[in-house]
């Protein structure tokens, strides 16, 4: 312990889980400030910035080898000005340096090491260093910049035009013009990268990217095509019987490291569990597979229990390390698993892969191969009791684990990531009516828009010990957005409605660039960085203009806004060529797509009985629709000439051309398949 607190520096004062780790190294860390860069101009010295987040591996090991290291501490205050930054509260900084570290060595990742100049121009970087690589890299820039300032400052200046043109969007002054063909041939070039044995891509390591089976399962469904359909199958039983998702406790770890699925880079992320529960419910309601259902009630689960707050707020992460070792917390010793099931534990040996298959390191990781019914007949026991002797056996090692130290946890929320984790309760409630599932979303929604609004009308990133801070980002308000409209169209209120509008207004007041049509990640009101980015490619989580896009088109359809719809269509169209080229990485944009090339269902339900007609629904799979309805008339364009009567109506309409209204949903169900040919 005294170790610990030998050293103190200005992150002491920081709320960040991240800065608060590095809080005690000898390395005399500034957050981001002015503070930081205004001492760099006035010593002359390059500048460090550091990133990371609470929850990486890698950022713990070099933690450990170089920055509390006094000796390679002592070079680094002597040489550089020294900044950490949590990614996680400043993903537009990581952004820029991330971008820059791309540029200079083809790779990316955390922990990222930037070096900049004192005005915070790029000149050097790359991902974990070792130790000694790490001292080089300190002696050898420390001496170039003394001795050759003018080569720093050149190369400075072309890479960060580089990071300035590097998400530069076109425009695309050809007439919006959107065909299934274009997304045919999406789909045909990203095929080649299929893994259909084990689901997920043809290389290592595999990471459960929600958004590209979310298009898929939606493509393959609309499409009738089988081929994709069954690699979506394929990918989401394997990840959900892989030892990336813990079979004991419920969600998943971030990636796996193998082709298999098996052994996980064990943190656990909101956003990642946020928008696959969003996956699986929706999975569920096109394939009605008993997997998924369980999937999306073990994570949700995993959830409440260990990233929720009291106010209904989200918490960020669970570390992938317990007591300075990776998986500690996760993996089992044989001896361990046959104390603890005695006569279960034969079944648990079949079922979870306790043998050189699950093995890992000097332990094993819990994972599944076979089905159910597999495991029964090869163990020649009923199902009904199969599966009684798989819940004791998860009751009895949830037990045990509780009793370990466990990961830490990022107890810092995210307005964004909350949003995510928002939007995945709706679904499951949507798919599943659990009204828990609801009172969650409400929750969690009351705290987005009551704790996280700004004075101004717009959000807050960051919340902490009862403070909210650091100016939202376009994330924040997309996700926001998207959320707020999946929650109306699951309760019917319409302020949710009217909240995700005023949103979007004050999102096109503060990030629209005019030039391109697109937005920029940061707001107006931000103080400006070297580079004003725009995230245009998807990723782990959809690109923040792909989803402020797709919002866009819904409140179109909502409000009957053709501003909204011009400026939707103009942004697909600008990334309509990438997004043929390079499929996964504009996934959330082919979903947009989507809604232009197949018929895009507005579905009103109006009467006494609205709700009940919502949940019946809900049991049929619709992927290109909005939904409104209410025991009462509204304000909505999509409500006008469509009356209350004794029974409740539901219409089915296109483009504002309705069929002829229906009391049953499944005379609805018919004329929507007839619309699609089916």
């Amino acid at each position: 312990m005294g170790k610990e607190t030998t050293f103190t520096n200005r992150l002491a004062e920081e709320t960040s889980p991240y800065l608060l780790q590095h809080a005690h190294n000898p390395v005399d860390w500034f957050p981001w400030s002015d503070e930081a860069f205004e001492k760099a101009k006035k010593e002359d010295k390059l500048v460090l910035v550091s990133i990371g987040y609470s929850a990486c591996h890698w950022c713990h090991v070099m933690e450990r080898e170089s920055f509390e290291n006094q000796e390679t501490a002592r070079l680094m205050n002597e040489k550089f000005i020294c900044i950490k930054v949590d990614r996680e509260e400043r993903p537009d900084v990581d952004q820029v340096y991330m971008t820059a570290v791309q540029l200079m060595t083809g790779t990316g990742g955390w922990p990222l090491n930037c070096f900049t100049l004192p005005d915070g121009r790029p000149v050097y970087g790359g991902t974990y260093f070792s130790p000694e690589d790490w001292k080089a890299v300190i002696n050898d820039l420390s001496e170039v910049y003394k001795t050759q300032p003018e080569k720093v400052l050149e190369y400075a200046e072309k890479l960060t035009q580089g990071v300035h043109s590097s998400d530069f969007v076109q425009v695309n002054t050809k007439a919006p013009e959107f065909t299934i063909d274009t997304l045919k041939s999406a789909v045909r070039k990203w095929s080649k990268k299929f893994d259909r044995i084990e689901g997920g891509t043809t290389h290592a390591p595999k990471f459960p990217m929600p958004n590209n089976y979310l298009f898929l399962l939606q493509y393959g469904y609309l499409s009738k095509d089988e081929q994709v359909n069954n690699y979506v199958k394929t990918s989401l039983e394997k990840m959900a019987m892989g030892g990336i998702y813990d079979q004991v406790g419920g969600g998943f770890s971030r990636y796996s490291t193998d082709m298999l699925w098996k052994v996980p880079h064990f943190e656990k992320m909101l956003y990642d569990n946020a928008q696959l529960v969003s996956l699986y419910s929706e999975a569920y309601q096109a394939e009605k597979n008993p997997l998924y259902k369980q999937i999306v009630y073990e994570t949700i689960e995993f959830v409440t229990r260990e990233l929720t707050a009291a106010n209904g707020a989200f918490y960020s992460a669970l570390d992938a390390d317990t007591e300075g070792e990776e998986g500690k917390y996760y993996v089992w010793k044989k001896n361990e698993l046959e104390n603890l099931l005695g006569t279960n534990f034969k079944t648990a040996v079949e079922y979870y892969n306790i043998n050189n298959y699950g093995k890992w390191e000097d332990g094993f990781i819990l994972l599944r191969r076979h089905s159910d019914e597999y495991v029964s007949k090869k163990l020649n026991i009923g199902l009904d009791e199969l599966q009684k002797q798989v819940k004791d056996i998860k009751s009895v090692l949830f037990q045990a684990r509780e009793k370990r130290t466990k990961p830490g946890l990022d107890d810092k929320s995210l307005t964004s990531w909350n949003a995510l984790m928002l939007k995945g309760f709706t679904d499951a409630y949507k798919v599943f009516g659990e009204q828990e599932f609801l009172f969650a979303a409400l929750k969690n929604a009351n705290f987005i828009s009551g704790t996280q609004k700004t004075t101004d009308g717009g959000l807050y990133h960051n919340y902490k010990e009862n403070k909210s801070t650091i100016n939202g980002y376009l994330e924040d308000y997309a996700f926001t957005i998207e959320a707020f409209i999946s929650l109306y169209e699951v309760s019917f209120d319409i302020q949710w409605l009217e909240k995700a509008k005023e949103l979007m207004e004050y999102t096109i007041d503060n990030f629209y660039n005019t030039e391109n049509g697109m937005f920029y990640f940061t707001s107006k009101k931000d103080k400006p960085l070297i580079s004003r980015k725009m995230e245009i490619t998807d990723n782990v989580t959809p690109a923040s203009n792909s989803s402020i896009a797709k919002s866009l088109f819904m409140l179109g359809k909502y409000y009957e806004n053709e501003k909204y719809a011009s400026m939707s269509s103009k942004m697909l169209n600008n990334i309509k060529d990438e997004l043929v080229e390079f499929g996964a990485s504009h996934s959330n944009w082919a979903i947009l797509m989507l809604y232009y090339t197949m018929p895009f269902f507005e579905i009103v339900i109006m009467g006494v009985d609205a709700e009940f007609k919502r949940q019946e629904l809900s049991n049929y799979y619709i992927p290109n629709k909005i939904l409104a309805g209410g025991t009462q008339e509204s304000h909505l364009p999509l409500f006008t000439d469509r009356h209350i009567h004794d029974k409740t109506t539901i219409y089915v309409c296109v483009n504002q051309f309705c069929n002829l209204p229906v009391n049953d949903i499944n005379d609805a169900v018919k004329q929507i398949d007839e619309l699609l040919g089916g």
